[in-house]
């Protein structure tokens, strides 16, 4: 199926790089998703009342924020991991094509006309 070593390389790099970058993408959709969600405010003349209203919201919103923290560091590292692999993959040395050498001959000793 492979040739040789350099396309395995080649082909874990770019499923690492496509695996990175989709995490990558549905990170930045979650946060969307997150952000455009519409906020509450709690209003109410009681301070306790209301920090402890707010406090079970802020603690989620402090888990997701630290989620997607986390999805996008993983997602930058198997990106850049992939972009690595890719490009020190090992070269492979295109055929020059050589001329072949012709062999100089030796022109024939003359005869001898005795």
């Amino acid at each position: 199926m492979f040739k040789n070593f350099r396309d395995k390389i080649t082909l874990s790099g770019i499923v690492v790089l496509v695996i990175g970058v989709v995490l990558l993408i549905f990170t930045f959709i979650s946060a969307y998703g997150f952000l455009t969600q519409s906020l509450e405010i709690i209003a109410s003349k009681d301070l306790v009342q209301t920090f402890g209203e707010a406090l079970a919201p802020l603690i989620a919103t402090c888990i997701r924020i630290m989620y997607l923290g986390v999805m996008g560091w993983i997602g930058s590292l198997l990106t850049v991991r992939g972009v690595t692999l890719i490009a020190h993959a090992p070269k492979i040395a295109k055929a020059v094509p050589q001329k072949q050498a012709v062999a100089k001959q030796k022109p024939p000793p003359p005869e001898n006309k005795d």
